[in-house]
């Protein structure tokens, strides 16, 4: 099947390519992008006030399939990552069981192949069961399919046994994605430590809980070689290490979510778990120092750490409730309006860091609009104006803080390897 995007703003980095043209597709490839096309094709997608940007890609999501499928399912999450613009996503291991094998990566792929409308390159456990204890089969969930181990939800608190899971991944060429938390600091906190904590009467998280780690995972990458990247940064420290460690040209990279660069601990005005997020909401500082250091591409990729849990767990004080947000659906609109319009990057930039800059990191070819290359694509408009839903969110997941908060930027149309997955 032919299809032909028509008068969109197209805004491709990876080609330095912006400004109006047209995109032919045939079957799952791009195969022309040029000025005023004239081929005949089966369907034409008029993009006219529209951004055409290469398929967002998302490094850090939750599916929660297998076992939480109450919460998500591959077919709930990928629908909603289309809804986003996602056309690529990786989904973390901490499932029921953990992906920590050969035999659960091969079966996450081959649920994926009937239930997602995008791509799912997986991610797989450092250890068994996530236990900390016992390296898993990473090689044999290299095999599978995994672009990545993680694991994510926690850090692996033994330092020798990451280590080696550090040099394992070197060995298969793949990244360890670091969620950056020391356990034995939490203490039971449920948001950032400071002046809002004690008004409200929560146990504190300390900035520390995050920079410990981030500092220990630097300098084992150092020791090791292996490719590391962060996960959702949200302290002004964690920005500045990232940024020594590039100035010594270690192979790190991180990103940062939309609620981290939108939201501060100042917008949490009463007890409400859809506001309890791990990492928490940080101070203004903190937030502040993120956007800069975006701004200034010390930070490479916007995730959206995509944690999608029941409408009944999230009405429980912060106290009990699950840590966790969705973000998939809204993640373009929030960074258009609080990083684009904000003053901090320009549309290009933003593409880099919801595109290209995330097939850096794994190493893989996406990222791009150029001819030959896969047809994900995704078209919006950058200046539509619309109030956040969460009744409209198609995950299962409504667990947002966003619900009425007006946005600028807004998917039209999401193309997953020249097929429509999602059409306004």
């Amino acid at each position: 099947m032919k299809r032909m995007i028509k008068n969109g703003n197209v805004i491709d980095p990876a080609t330095n390519k912006e400004g109006i043209y047209d995109i032919l597709i045939e079957g799952d490839r791009i195969v022309k992008v040029a000025k005023n096309i004239t081929e005949e094709v089966d369907q034409i997608i008029d993009a006219t006030n529209c951004d055409v940007m290469p398929g967002f890609i998302d490094l850090h999501v939750h599916l929660r399939e297998p076992g939480f499928t109450y919460k998500e399912t591959i077919q709930s999450g990928s629908r909603a990552a289309a809804h986003g613009g996602f056309t690529t996503i990786c989904p973390m291991p901490n499932t029921n069981p953990v992906i920590d094998s050969g035999k659960m990566v091969a079966d996450l792929m081959k649920k994926a192949e009937t239930d997602s409308v995008v791509h799912i390159l997986p991610v797989g456990a450092v250890t068994k069961g996530q236990e900390g204890l016992e390296l898993s089969e990473i090689h044999s969930m290299v095999e599978q399919g995994i672009v990545a181990i993680s694991e994510d939800g926690k850090s692996v608190m033994n330092t020798a046994i990451y280590k080696k899971g550090m040099e394992t991944a070197k060995k298969e060429n793949i990244v360890v994605l670091a969620h950056c938390e020391d356990k034995s600091l939490v203490q039971g906190g449920v948001m950032n430590a400071g002046t809002k904590a004690q008004q409200l009467g929560m146990p504190g998280i300390t900035n520390a809980v995050e920079d410990v780690i981030a500092a220990r995972d630097i300098l084992l990458a150092k020791e090791t070689g292996v490719k590391l990247h962060l996960c959702h940064c949200s302290t002004k420290d964690s920005a500045w290490m990232v940024k020594e460690a590039k100035a010594q040209h270690l192979p790190v990279t991180a990103e940062v979510c939309p609620h981290h660069f939108a939201m501060s601990e100042e917008d949490i005005l009463l007890d409400d778990g859809n506001y309890k997020m791990n990492p928490p909401l940080r101070s203004k500082e903190d937030v502040q120092a993120l956007k800069e250091a975006l701004r200034d591409n010390i930070i490479d990729v916007i995730a959206t750490d995509h944690a999608p849990h029941s409408e009944e767990e999230k009405k429980k004080s912060m106290k009990e409730a699950p840590f966790g947000i969705v973000g998939l659906e809204t993640a373009y609109s929030l960074a258009m309006t609080e990083l684009v319009n904000g003053g901090y990057l320009t549309k290009k930039q933003l593409v880099e860091k919801m595109s290209r800059n995330p097939a850096h990191v794994l190493g893989i070819s996406k990222g791009t609009l150029a001819e030959g290359a896969v047809a994900d694509i995704v078209i919006a408009d950058p200046k539509e104006e619309y109030v956040i839903d969460k009744n409209t969110f198609v995950s299962k997941g409504k667990n947002t803080p966003f619900h009425g908060k007006k946005v600028t930027g807004r998917i039209h149309c999401t193309i997953v390897a020249g097929e429509v997955a999602y059409q306004l």
